[in-house]
């Protein structure tokens, strides 16, 4: 008996949310059973009350904690459940929930542990947006396809769906969003990750984006999750990438020193630049030496997340069922 849980994070989207939960499917071929469960990521409107009405089960934060959160405390409450594929849409319109269907089809095969809708894969299904939106999810999307070392083409899209596996494997640690970081988390787990294009909105119906409405913050933390998440699987990698930063700066100012005191056959007055030039080989080497001690450590972390997955299975093993919950 396969059971699917789609989670749904909501924040002030009263005006969009019946939409969504009505044009759910209640029949998809291979689910046995669908439940629905929103997470009212403390709205101040009528969202969690509507989601109710709809038949869906609220988890209900007392204020904003953020999409990461969010999405975290849906997951959870999916494998309490006994989900077997676990779907996340987000409540903004964007979405047409009958892709549902296609969004599970490589994850009920058994090929995919992950699968994630893409706007930007297939030119057919290409959304109108603002240009400087369309290059912000192509830039996302360059970094983590170098960071995992596969091409992706849309990494920070809200419409996804896990195997029950790789839900139990995920582990992340960002308030402000999720869909960059499990990618980079998925990926270093040798979890099979899948892009389906489908045809979205490219603008909300109602209101604005909580998350990409100031996109000089939504990059500055997204970056941040990102660099951090590379930190801690990928140190070495990033210690090896900083230091060929300070390489170029110490060479670059140690021939600017040089070529000065060639001509002149003094030091001053651009001292700064030979000292600019020793420090930086200095900390380009200090960088290297960081990164291994960091790259041990990072392979403690993963036998401690395979520790974390085996604990995570049990415990979400007949889970007694609760019906609206507030954290």
């Amino acid at each position: 008996m396969k059971k699917l849980v789609i989670s749904i994070p909501a924040f002030n989207e009263e005006k969009g949310i019946a939409r969504i939960l009505d044009g759910i499917p209640e029949r998809i071929n291979g689910v046995d059973k669908i439940d629905i469960v929103v997470v009212d990521d403390g709205s101040t409107d009528k969202t969690g009350e509507i989601a109710r009405n709809k038949g869906a089960e609220v988890i209900t934060h007392p204020c904003n904690l953020g999409l990461g959160v969010t999405f975290k405390d849906g997951l959870e409450r999916a494998l309490e459940k006994g989900a077997d594929v676990i779907v996340n849409i987000d409540a903004d319109g964007q979405f047409d929930p009958e892709d549902i269907s296609k969004l599970i089809a490589p994850i009920m095969k058994g090929d995919s542990g992950m699968v994630t809708a893409s706007r930007f894969k297939s030119s057919d299904f290409f959304p109108e947006m603002p240009r400087i939106k369309v290059a912000g999810n192509k830039f996302m999307s360059f970094i983590i396809s170098k960071i995992v070392k596969k091409k992706f083409y849309d990494v920070s899209c809200g419409f996804r769906a896990y195997s029950r596996d790789a839900a139990l494997r995920m582990n992340l640690f960002g308030k402000f969003t999720y869909t960059q970081e499990s990618f980079i988390d998925l990926a270093s787990k040798n979890v099979a990750i899948t892009e389906v294009p489908v045809k979205v909105k490219g603008e909300r119906e109602f209101g604005k984006s909580k998350v990409a409405s100031n996109l000089f913050k939504y990059g500055f933390n997204t970056l941040r999750i990102i660099i951090s998440a590379f930190r801690d699987y990928k140190p070495l990698r990033l210690m090896v990438f900083v230091s060929i930063l300070f390489v170029i700066i110490g060479i670059l100012s140690g021939a600017f020193f040089l070529v000065h005191y060639i001509r002149t056959g003094a030091f001053k007055p651009h001292t700064w630049a030979g000292v600019l030039s020793f420090s930086s080989f200095i900390l380009a080497m200090f960088m290297i030496i960081a990164g291994v001690f960091m790259e041990t450590f990072s392979r403690m972390r993963m036998n401690q997340e395979q520790l974390l997955y085996f604990k995570r299975k049990e415990h979400y093993k007949n889970q007694p069922e609760e019906e609206d919950i507030k954290v």
